[in-house]
């Protein structure tokens, strides 16, 4: 690693285990488990491995929807992965995600159970199982996954671009920052155009969509993401602003948010899920408390 602003590229790459930043120690450029250690499993049909960063949040908010419609078939154990500490490169979590990242759902409601990762995907795979949040006719189902994937394309850009670089680089780079803060300001005006003609992003309708892109983009402008609220100008998107309350005053959206929580209020951090009541008894504080 070099603070060397005339930066050359060796004609080579090679692996600098000391290049820094805030997640050095879990970065490297080889896939598969680093240690063997098998995943817990409850007794619900769902089991979700996770984190309660943006990614996770958006398969927790989906199954607190699911089972706020009646569908008791989404209740779930959601189990803690600290990717601080790597447990996503145990060998019980890459057999269900190769590529050591969370969210990772296990549907053993079957005969067989079912692998299901990357948040998009598992967002897609409980709307159809359970019918719900995506809608069936078209052009509204085009609609939906269009901006589903919109943020599965837009959001690394947000996190791996200007999140890193402006939150968590070992050195502040003007380049870099003013890169990606330009995208990240295109693609809060994409949403802003978007939502100032449509109640929800893919319509009149709450869908996944709303659910993938609310963790990010509702979290930026609320000022949760990276302490770049004011670096940002995130008031001036007026309508993000209007939709991000909105998504968050559904209190499924906000128990999601509580799920695999590590960060912020005590209050807010439900580090594992295994039965509703555990938002009651078993956040945080009331475990502190109870000491």
């Amino acid at each position: 690693m070099t603070d060397d602003t005339d930066y050359i590229p060796p004609r080579v790459w090679t692996w600098d285990k000391a290049s820094g930043g805030t997640f050095a120690s879990i970065n490297r450029p080889i896939a598969g488990p680093t240690h063997e250690k098998a995943l817990p499993v409850g007794r619900h049909p769902l089991q979700l491995y996770s984190l309660g960063t943006p990614n996770g949040q958006k398969v927790t908010i989906m199954l607190e929807e699911l089972l706020a419609l009646g569908h008791a078939g989404a209740e779930y154990d959601a189990w803690l992965i600290r990717i601080g500490e790597g447990d996503q490169f145990g060998s019980g979590f890459v057999d269900i995600n190769p590529n050591s990242k969370i969210p990772a759902l296990m549907d053993r409601s079957g005969a067989t159970p079912v692998r299901v990762f990357e948040s998009g995907a598992i967002l897609l795979y409980l709307a159809e199982k359970f019918d719900a949040f995506l809608p069936k006719e078209q052009p509204a189902r085009a609609e939906t996954l269009s901006w589903l994937f919109w943020q599965m394309g837009s959001a690394p850009f947000l996190g791996g671009g200007f999140g890193h670089f402006y939150a968590y680089a070992p050195t502040k780079l003007e380049y870099p920052i003013n890169r990606y803060a330009m995208e990240v300001k295109r693609q809060l005006d994409v949403l802003d155009r978007r939502l100032a003609e449509n109640e929800f992003v893919a319509g009149a309708e709450y869908t996944i969509a709303d659910m993938a892109i609310w963790p990010w983009y509702g979290g930026l402008v609320k000022g949760w993401q990276y302490g770049a609220a004011e670096f940002l100008s995130v008031q001036d998107y007026r309508n993000v602003l209007r939709w991000a309350d909105q998504v968050f005053a559904r209190p499924a959206v906000r128990r999601g948010r509580k799920v695999n929580r590590t960060s912020g209020a005590l209050s807010d951090q439900l580090h594992e899920r295994h039965d509703a009541s555990d938002f009651d008894t078993k956040t945080q504080d009331k475990l502190t408390d109870a000491r």
